[in-house]
C-alpha cells in the first residue's frame, strides 16, 4: 500500500532530509587520507544522538543481510557500492567513498546517499559519480504528478546509457515515509509510461547506483557489503522526494 502524505507531513520529512543532508555533508568534509571508517560511523552516531534521530539502519534485518545490521551509516569504498559495513580501514590517497544514511525524527523518515572521491581523483572516477549525479537529477525531474514510475526509472537508464554504464536491477530505489523501505519499488532502468501513476503526496528515494564495467554484483562474507562483481569501482548517489501538485521537490538538501 502507498500512503499519500499531506503538505505538513512533507514538511516533517524535509525536517528529518535536512538533518541527513547535514550530517552527510559533515561526514564528507570528514573522510579524508588517514581517516578511519569507524571514526565517521562514530561521528555520525553522535550526530544522532545530539538531535534525538532514530537511526533506521540499527538493527535493521531484511531478507538479504545476514544479522542485525549495528551501524547507523553505509561506507563502501571503492568496488563497494552499498550496505557497507564499516569496518577498520583507514581512507587512502584515491578512494570513491560511498556514504548512505537515514533517520527517523518525531516518525518520519528520509534517506540520502553521496559519493565522493578522498584526495587525488582520478578522472574517470569523476566521471562515473558525475554519471550518477546526473541519472538522480534525471529521475528527480521525471517525477511529475500525473506520470508513471517508468518515466523515473527511464530516465535514471537513459543517462546510465549516455554514459556507456550497465545497470543491476537488482536493488533501487523506495518508497518512504513513516519507515525507510515502502512501496513501490523504483528500478533503475524502465519505460517511460508505464507502471504506478505518480500522485501528489507520494514521497520516494531516488538511488542510481553504478559499477563502471558490469552489472553484476557479489557480496562480502560479512552478508552485507555489496560490491561489483569484476572489482570495477562504483558510485551511489540518493536523495528523498516529495511529488506535489506543482512538481518534484527534494527533500535531503
Amino acid at each position: 500500500m502507498i500512503e499519500l502524505k499531506t503538505d505538513t507531513e512533507i514538511e516533517k520529512m524535509r525536517t528529518t532530509g535536512r538533518f541527513v543532508a547535514e550530517v552527510l555533508t559533515e561526514l564528507g568534509a570528514l573522510a579524508d587520507i588517514g581517516v578511519n571508517l569507524l571514526d565517521l560511523e562514530h561521528h555520525a552516531r553522535d550526530m544522532i544522538k545530539r538531535r534525538g534521530a532514530q537511526s533506521c539502519y540499527w538493527d535493521y534485518e531484511p531478507s538479504f543481510g545476514r544479522g542485525p545490521f549495528r551501524n547507523v551509516v553505509c561506507i563502501s569504498v571503492n568496488d563497494a557500492v552499498l550496505h557497507g559495513l564499516p569496518s577498520d580501514y583507514s581512507l587512502r590517497d584515491g578512494d570513491v567513498l560511498s556514504l548512505d544514511f537515514a533517520v527517523s525524527i518525531d516518525g518520519w523518515v528520509a534517506d540520502a546517499a553521496r559519493t565522493l572521491i578522498v584526495g587525488t581523483a582520478a578522472d574517470e572516477d569523476v566521471r562515473l559519480i558525475r554519471a550518477t549525479d546526473e541519472a538522480l537529477a534525471a529521475g528527480t525531474a521525471a517525477a511529475q504528478p500525473g506520470g508513471r514510475l517508468g518515466d523515473i526509472s527511464a530516465a535514471i537508464g537513459a543517462v546510465a546509457d549516455a554514459y556507456g554504464y550497465p545497470v543491476n536491477l537488482e536493488f533501487g530505489g523506495h518508497g518512504l515515509g513513516r519507515t525507510m523501505h515502502e512501496d513501490p519499488h523504483v528500478p533503475n532502468r524502465g519505460r517511460p509510461g508505464r507502471g504506478l501513476r505518480l500522485r501528489p503526496g507520494m514521497t520516494l528515494a531516488l538511488e542510481p547506483w553504478l559499477a563502471r564495467t558490469t552489472d553484476r554484483i557479489v557480496y562480502d562474507p560479512d552478508g552485507w557489503t555489496i560490491r561489483s562483481a569484476d572489482g570495477s569501482r562504483t558510485a551511489h548517489t540518493e536523495n528523498t522526494i516529495a511529488i506535489t501538485a506543482d512538481g518534484p521537490v527534494i527533500l535531503t538538501e
